[in-house]
């Protein structure tokens, strides 16, 4: 199986070829989006205050900033910052620069200081962007294997059709990806409560399967802290009126959408892994959070499945554009959402509820559309003109 992918100089593939203008400390934000409104091609987003943020949120923000130019979507990075030598050794724009610059990429670092002031570095920003948007632009696509992609999932709006037809043809695409030597995460610790044992199970051996383990009970008990019992709070009312009738019809739904094969590693938030394989990112379930996290570990897209048992017509979707650089594909196995939301989601297959498909016939169908949008073809959510809020996850509390 192929696509056609941009080939980058640490081997790494990509889908897309974006311009990363990147803002790495206070106060550049808003040059960063001037030189972004003014560029074509560029991709930017505001990063959250960093001030007062221990130790572990300082490193999870370095990891997403460096993440993000290492993704091979990628085809250059401008950095933009206040003073480049000034901060936390983690969150330095010189260090997050040189990380980066590893990739082999194009990399600069743009600093306001040098500069003499913001609009003498307005000025010389888009300068250097529109060169380097021009230089990228002569990259040109080229023949490689399905199995170089990376693939982030996640599921939401569970209904009764989830765990029947929507999560196990996600699950089947991501069994023949990982067979093809490609790399997928999927996440939502809280999602996994309640069928963790057999999740556990398939961890390629006992370090992983403990490590995975203590994500499933830290998480448990640190809702419990805050007078919540996720086993009893789930299945939520919506999931209930969608027709679910309990926490482990839920959790078995869910993991339907990671496949069947061992899983490799657990990885922190915006941890990229160090081999391909399924990995197991400990993390929020929150799109808002959670896609960025994907894109930083270096997935290339991220899949929505949808239930939707409840969803209006035309209904705007959960996330846009939360992946930044990792354009969203929203599938669903429920042929009521997708008749209601068919503008939107992407990818139907509640055709296996219908009886006119397989899960294995629309697993097929699902890949030879990734295979598509893996290639140039957009998404329903890359035509919108619009960049969702972006929360990166941070544990707090702040200092």
């Amino acid at each position: 199986m192929k696509i056609l992918g941009y080939k980058r100089p640490d081997n790494k593939i990509g889908i897309r070829n974006y311009l990363l203008i990147l803002p790495v400390t206070r106060g550049s934000h808003i040059l960063a989006s001037k030189i972004a409104e003014n560029v074509t091609n560029c991709k930017t987003f505001i990063l959250g205050d960093e001030d007062g943020r221990d130790s572990d949120d300082r490193n999870t923000i370095s990891r997403v900033l460096i993440g993000l130019g290492l993704n091979p979507n990628v085809g250059a990075v401008l950095l933009v910052c206040n003073k480049k030598n000034a901060g936390y050794d983690e969150l330095l724009p010189s260090y997050i620069e040189s990380e980066i610059a590893k990739s082999g990429k194009k990399v600069y670092l743009l600093d306001i200081e040098e500069q003499n002031g913001f609009y003498q570095a307005l000025g010389q920003g888009i300068r250097i962007a529109r060169r380097m948007a021009r230089e990228i632009s002569d990259i040109q696509r080229t023949d490689v294997d399905f199995g170089k992609l990376t693939i982030g999932v996640k599921c939401g709006l569970s209904d009764a059709t989830s765990g029947i037809s929507g999560n196990p043809t996600v699950g089947y695409m991501l069994d023949a990806l990982i067979d093809q030597g490609g790399t997928a995460f999927f996440s939502e610790t809280t999602e996994v409560i309640g069928a963790e044992e057999i999740v556990a199970k398939r961890c390629r051996n006992d370090e992983v399967k403990q490590k995975f383990l203590e994500c499933v009970y830290r998480t448990e008990n640190e809702a419990k802290s805050t007078g919540e019992d996720i086993r009893t709070i789930n299945p939520i009312p919506a999931n209930i009126e969608a027709g679910i009738t309990t926490l482990e019809e839920k959790s078995l739904g869910a993991i339907a959408k990671a496949g069947t094969r061992p899983i490799n590693g657990v990885l922190r938030y915006a941890e990229r892994p160090k081999e391909s394989g399924l990995y197991f990112v400990d993390s929020w379930m929150s799109s808002t959070s959670l896609f960025i996290g994907y894109a930083a570990a270096g997935a290339n897209m991220v899949i929505f499945q949808m239930g939707g048992g409840a969803l209006p017509v035309d209904p705007p979707m959960p996330s846009v554009s939360t992946g930044l650089i990792a354009p969203i594909l929203y599938t669903t196995g429920n042929p009521k959402t997708y008749k209601r939301a068919g503008d939107e989601i992407d990818f139907n297959c509640g055709t296996i509820i219908e009886k006119k498909e397989t899960i294995s016939q629309a697993g097929e169908r699902l890949i030879q559309h990734i295979q598509k949008v893996a290639s140039g073809m957009y998404t329903k959510m890359e035509t919108w003109n619009y960049q969702d809020p972006i929360e990166v996850f941070l544990k707090g509390p702040k200092l």
